[in-house]
């Protein structure tokens, strides 16, 4: 059999870019079981909960929902299980000098394959308070607008 080459997009968390800001990324994998994968593979995952954790020299993935195989067996795994994610040493431990600061978390943005393995996209983010979700949401706006009104000179239109 051919492995997949690629990525896949699976589930995204978009909410997650808005509510934090984001410090720093990494890409882990994941341990699942078969019936985890093939759900994953018919694409239905939930990011919206989910949350990771350092403990005891590990990083692990705590609320993601992927919901029960429909053609599983009494082998099916629990939705919102525990799952551990692999990382290399000196990123598990830039990971643990982070999270020790206060108001800083780790929260999943997307999960996908990457030739052929599954994947999820954790970052070190400090979460935002309301007036600087709006200062964002103006600043994007008027990049917007700015790049309309360029477009527009280039055109000839004004």
């Amino acid at each position: 059999m051919v492995r997949e080459a690629g990525t896949k997009l699976v589930a995204q968390n978009k909410k997650a870019r808005h509510d934090y800001s984001i410090e720093d990324v990494f890409e882990a994998g994941m341990v699942l079981t078969g019936t985890e994968v093939k759900s994953l593979r018919a694409g239905r995952a939930s990011l919206v909960d989910g949350y990771a954790l350092y403990e005891n020299g590990e990083v692990w993935l705590r609320g993601v929902h992927i919901p029960v195989y429909d053609m599983g067996t009494w082998t099916n795994h629990e939705p919102r299980q525990a799952r551990k994610l692999l990382l290399r040493k000196d990123e598990i431990k830039r990971i643990a000098g982070q999270v020790k600061d206060t108001g800083v978390t780790l929260v999943p943005l997307s999960l996908y394959f990457k030739d052929g393995y599954a994947k999820v996209e954790i970052a070190v983010a400090r979460g935002r308070k309301s007036y600087d979700k709006r200062h964002a949401i103006a600043e994007r706006e008027s990049k917007r607008e700015t790049q309309r009104l360029v477009g527009r000179r280039a055109k000839g239109l004004e």
